[in-house]
C-alpha cells in the first residue's frame, strides 16, 4: 500500500487514526495503542502480498529472542559473540535470498552456462521494504550487544520494526531514537499540526513534482534514439524525481510519525547544494549513511587507521555494501563503487580543506559534485551498464541523433514551470526567504503559517485529483 493512494488516504489511515485515539492509552501497564498500531502495520504490510508478512513476523520474533539472550549473557563474551554472529547471518541471509539470489544465480548461469543443468534460475519475489526493516532489526540487536537494554515486550519490538509510516521506505529508525517513545509518548496540538503539514508537504512533493519529473525521465530513458538536449533534460528530471520522490516519502513518514507521537530524525537536508561528494552523502538518505557509518565503517576502524591502504579498504567495503543494498544489479554495484572512488579521492587529497581556501576552486568543485551525482543517477536509473554508457554518450553528443529534437522541445516547453519549481525547492532558497521576512514578526509569521497550511491543503486537493485520474504514480525506493 502506498501513501499516495486512495486506499491509504480514505480507508486505512482514517480507520487506524480513529481507532487509535478511541482506545485508552493504557490498560494496566500495557499501552494498548501500541498493539493496535502493530496490528494496523502488519495489515498495511500484508496489503499487497499477504504471505510476506510471515517474513516480517519471523524477523520480529527471531531478533526479539536473540536480543534477550544476548542481554542475559552479560560477561559471557563467547556466546554473546556467537549469538550476534548468528543474528547477522540470519538477517543478511534472509535479505540475500529474497533480494539477491535471482541476481547471483543468473550471473553464475551467464558466466558458466553449464551450471544451468546443475541448478535452476531462482525466481524469488522481493518483499517490499525488506532492506529497511532488516537494517532496523539488525541495528537493534547490535545496540543490545553494545549495552542498550533489550525490549522485553514482543509487541513493542514488533511495533518498532513494523511501524507502517517508515516501513517500506524509511527513514531507517534506530531503536534508541524511539525506545522511550514506544513506552510513553505525548501528542501535543503543535506536534500533531506539524505532522499534518509535513505529511501534506511530502505528499504534494511526491504527486505534483516527482510524478511529473518521472514522465519526462521515463520518456528519455526509454527512447531508442536521443538528442543531446533530451538526454540532459531526462538526466536533470530524474535527478529531481528521485529527490522529490524519496524525500517526499520521508516527509510523509515523519509527518505520520508525529501524528501518532513519534519523532523520527530527518533523512534529507538539501543534498544538491553540497560542495563535495562527502557532503552530499551527509545530506542524502542520512539514516542509511549513518547506519553504514556506525555499524560497518566505525567497527572496521573508520578513518582512524594506521595506513592509507586500510582506509581505502574500509571505504571500499562501505560503498560496495551501499551499492549492493540498493539493488541486485551490476548498475548498483558500480554506482556504489563510483562513490567509493570519489569519496576516497576526497579523503586522501583532503579536498574539503583545499577548496575552502580558494573560492573559485570551491565553485568548480561544487559544479563537479553536482555533475558527478547526476551521472551517478543515470547509472542508477538505466536498465543495464551498457544502457547507461549509451545514455551518457548521448549527453556528450556521441551517438545522439541531433542537438535537440521534438521531444526536447515539447517536454521543455510543457514542463518548464515544474522544472523551475523543482530547482527552487531542491535548494533552501524558499526557506531562507521565509525566515528572512517573517521570522521576527509575530503577526506576519502567523499569517505566513496559516497561508502555508492553506496552500498545502489546496495543493493536496489538486494531488488527489491527479490520483483520481490515475496519473503516473511510480515510487523508486518501494522495493529497497
Amino acid at each position: 500500500m502506498l501513501f499516495p493512494s486512495m486506499e491509504f488516504l480514505f480507508i486505512f489511515f482514517p480507520v487506524t487514526f480513529c481507532v487509535y485515539f478511541l482506545l485508552p492509552k493504557k490498560i494496566g501497564s500495557q499501552n494498548v495503542r501500541n498493539y493496535w498500531l502493530l496490528i494496523a502495520s502488519l495489515f498495511f504490510y500484508a496489503w499487497g502480498e499477504p504471505k510476506f508478512v510471515l517474513a516480517m513476523l519471523f524477523s520480529i520474533g527471531f531478533n526479539y529472542f536473540i536480543a534477550l539472550h544476548i542481554e542475559e549473557l552479560v560477561g559471557n563474551h563467547l556466546y554473546r559473540n556467537l549469538l550476534l554472529t548468528l543474528a547477522v547471518l540470519v538477517n543478511i541471509g534472509i535479505l540475500f535470498v529474497f533480494k539477491y539470489m535471482n541476481f547471483v544465480t543468473g550471473t553464475i548461469h551467464s558466466i558458466w552456462p553449464q551450471t544451468t543443468e546443475m541448478f535452476a534460475q531462482s525466481s524469488f519475489v522481493l518483499p517490499i521494504g525488506i532492506s529497511f526493516f532488516t537494517f532496523q532489526a539488525l541495528s537493534y540487536v547490535i545496540d543490545v550487544y553494545r549495552g542498550v537494554p533489550a525490549q522485553k515486550n514482543l509487541g513493542y519490538l514488533g511495533l518498532y520494526i513494523a511501524f507502517f509510516p517508515q516501513l517500506i521506505a524509511g527513514p531507517i529508525v534506530r531503536y534508541t531514537t524511539i525506545a522511550e517513545q514506544i513506552n510513553e509518548r505525548k501528542i501535543t496540538t503543535a506536534m500533531f499540526s506539524d505532522g499534518v503539514l509535513r505529511f501534506l508537504y511530502g505528499f504534494n512533493k511526491k504527486v505534483l513534482l516527482a510524478n511529473a519529473f518521472a514522465e519526462v525521465a521515463d520518456r528519455a530513458f526509454a527512447a531508442e534514439s536521443l538528442s543531446v538536449g533530451m538526454a540532459w533534460l531526462g538526466a536533470v528530471c530524474y535527478t529531481l524525481q528521485i529527490f522529490f520522490d524519496f524525500s517526499g516519502y520521508s516527509d510523509m513518514a515523519i509527518g505520520l510519525g508525529k501524528m501518532f507521537g513519534f519523532k523520527f530524525l530527518e533523512n534529507f537536508n538539501y543534498p544538491y547544494i553540497s560542495k563535495t561528494i562527502t557532503e552530499f552523502w551527509r545530506r542524502w538518505h542520512i539514516s542509511l549513511g549513518s547506519w553504514f557509518r556506525d555499524y560497518v565503517y566505525f567497527p572496521l576502524g573508520g578513518s582512524k587507521v594506521d595506513s592509507k591502504m586500510r582506509l581505502v579498504f574500509n571505504l571500499f567495503v562501505v560503498w560496495l555494501a551501499t551499492g549492493i543494498w540498493h539493488g541486485a544489479s551490476w548498475n548498483f554495484i558500480v554506482w556504489g563503487l563510483l562513490y567509493g572512488v570519489l569519496i576516497t579521492f576526497e579523503k586522501l587529497m583532503n579536498i574539503p580543506e583545499r577548496i575552502n581556501k580558494h573560492k573559485l576552486l570551491a565553485v568548480c568543485y561544487q559544479t563537479f559534485t553536482l555533475l558527478a551525482v547526476m551521472f551517478g543517477w543515470v547509472l542508477f536509473r538505466s536498465e543495464s551498464l551498457s544502457n547507461a554508457v549509451v545514455y551518457i554518450q548521448a549527453m556528450f553528443g556521441l551517438g545522439a541523433n541531433s542537438l535537440v529534437d521534438n521531444d526536447f522541445i515539447f517536454y521543455s516547453r510543457e514542463y518548464i514551470v515544474v522544472l523551475v519549481a523543482g530547482l527552487l525547492l531542491s535548494t533552501p532558497i524558499v526557506r531562507y526567504l521565509k525566515n528572512k521576512f517573517v521570522a521576527n514578526k509575530y503577526l506576519i509569521k502567523g499569517i505566513s503559517e496559516n497561508f502555508g497550511y492553506a496552500l498545502q491543503l489546496l495543493l493536496f486537493i489538486v494531488s488527489i485529483s491527479f490520483l483520481i485520474m490515475n496519473a503516473h504514480n511510480p515510487f523508486i525506493y518501494f522495493n529497497f
